[in-house]
């Protein structure tokens, strides 16, 4: 099973937040709030914060703006992941890709079916690597939240967890574009 491995130093890294929502400020982006709390908490770097409209290539925009940032390694995004026609967000994040983590939506949907039964299939949370950067897509709600965090990235954003982590193989996400 996963595990802290003590003897190493924890290594923070820069996590950009953004907000997919067409009624939404920051004063009422519970879901936001919860994932820089988070973060914060957990010693890394809120590296930004933005509010973007439920339109796939607003959303597509500013994540390329952050993977192609070095002042970012991680984007969280939070809402329009759902089933409605306004829900791009999936979309967006799957323009941006160079590789999808699969796994991510895998493990998210098993976190959500034990804590809301067979309504996590509404979920359509993905990862997926660009430029280097990881992507998260996370639903809307401040549970949701909790839960990708709590349960999956926390551990996996922590240079310490055992097996393995996204931290430690960061450096080498866009190998491929490097001469040898």
């Amino acid at each position: 099973m996963s595990r802290i491995d003590d003897s190493k130093e924890f290594i923070p890294i820069r996590i950009a937040v953004l907000t997919v929502s067409d009624t939404r400020d920051m004063a009422q982006d519970r879901s936001g709030a919860t994932l820089v709390e988070r973060i914060e908490s957990a010693g890394h770097i809120l590296a930004d914060r933005m509010i973007v409209r439920d339109e796939r290539d607003q959303i597509a925009a500013q994540l390329r703006e952050w993977v192609t940032s070095p002042e970012v390694d991680v984007v969280i995004s939070t809402g329009g992941t759902g089933l409605t026609g306004r829900d791009v967000t999936i979309e967006a994040h799957r323009d941006v890709y160079e590789k999808e983590i699969t796994a991510f939506g895998t493990v998210f949907t098993i976190i959500s079916m034990q804590k809301i039964g067979t309504s996590a299939v509404q979920s359509r949370a993905t990862g997926g690597v660009a430029g280097g950067t990881y992507l998260f897509a996370l639903p809307g709600s401040p549970g949701a939240c909790r839960d990708a965090w709590d349960e999956i990235l926390r551990w996996q954003l922590d240079y310490r967890h055992m097996p393995c982590n996204f931290v430690e193989i960061l450096p080498r996400l866009d190998e491929h574009k490097r001469r040898k």
